[in-house]
């Protein structure tokens, strides 16, 4: 049974909800530009993406490749930039970083400790994301309330950073399920990652990223081996968390 079969349950109120996220993404375009949307290829990613063409905005895609993502993720990646209308940018990190790291920690560091592996999330993710965002005043995400409870207000559009940064953080999908997800993608025939058909509802590097059982957190397949409370990688905290972590 694959991920539509098991999750593809609309809310009571989800074409209210499509209709505000598309208002939403509207007003984001004309708002906000410069912006672009992170995508991680997940679920959530590929009905935004599917959102932004569909509505024709002029909102770029970028996808960070870090260089540890499973095979059905970067096969999903060149199928994305094969039939997007909008652009789909691929940032991946310093390879002499990487190199460096991997040479003093070896390939399997973030096992050590929360340190390391938050090193190793700085140069695949962090950095390349920094580059990405330049001079954008705003990028779109696929966060929702219902992924974890360290997102339970997620609001549609976050100003906390824009005094330290310059960027809003758009979420179109912050009120949606998870059904409301997967209703989108079996009614719009969109192409998903093949790893949802395999339990892992949540999506990152290879390594960091395994299938769930029933009944387990949403999240419960990302960095198993450690505390629920550091479950981020450093992308969606805001300064006081990072800090604290």
């Amino acid at each position: 049974m694959g991920a539509i079969d098991l999750h593809a349950r609309a809310s009571r109120d989800y074409e209210t909800k499509l209709g505000e996220t598309r208002k939403l993404l509207v007003r984001a375009a004309s708002e906000f530009a410069p912006l672009k949307q992170a995508s991680s290829l997940g679920a959530e990613d590929v009905v935004i993406t599917h959102l932004i063409n569909g509505l024709e905005l002029d909102i770029p895609v970028f996808v960070l490749e870090t260089g540890m993502l499973h095979g059905e993720t970067l096969d999903l990646l060149e199928r994305t930039r094969a039939t997007s209308r909008t652009r789909v940018e691929v940032y991946r990190p310093v390879q002499e970083s990487v190199v460096h790291f991997v040479g003093r920690e070896g390939k399997d560091a973030m096992y050590r400790s929360i340190e390391l592996r938050k090193a190793c999330c700085q140069i695949r993710k962090l950095e390349p994301l920094q580059r990405a965002l330049a001079g954008q005043r705003a990028w779109i995400t696929g966060l929702r309330r219902e992924q974890s409870s360290a997102r339970a207000d997620v609001p549609a559009i976050d100003t906390s950073e824009v005094a330290r940064n310059g960027r809003a953080k758009i979420n179109p999908l912050a009120d949606w399920t998870w059904g409301d997800v997967w209703h989108y993608i079996q009614a719009e025939g969109v192409d998903y990652n093949p790893l949802h058909d395999q339990f892992f509802p949540s999506i990152g590097c290879a390594p960091c990223t395994r299938a769930i059982s029933l009944g387990e957190d949403f999240r419960a397949g990302r960095w198993w081996w450690e505390d629920e409370a550091a479950k981020e990688c450093g992308l969606h905290v805001n300064k006081e968390e990072k800090v604290a972590a």
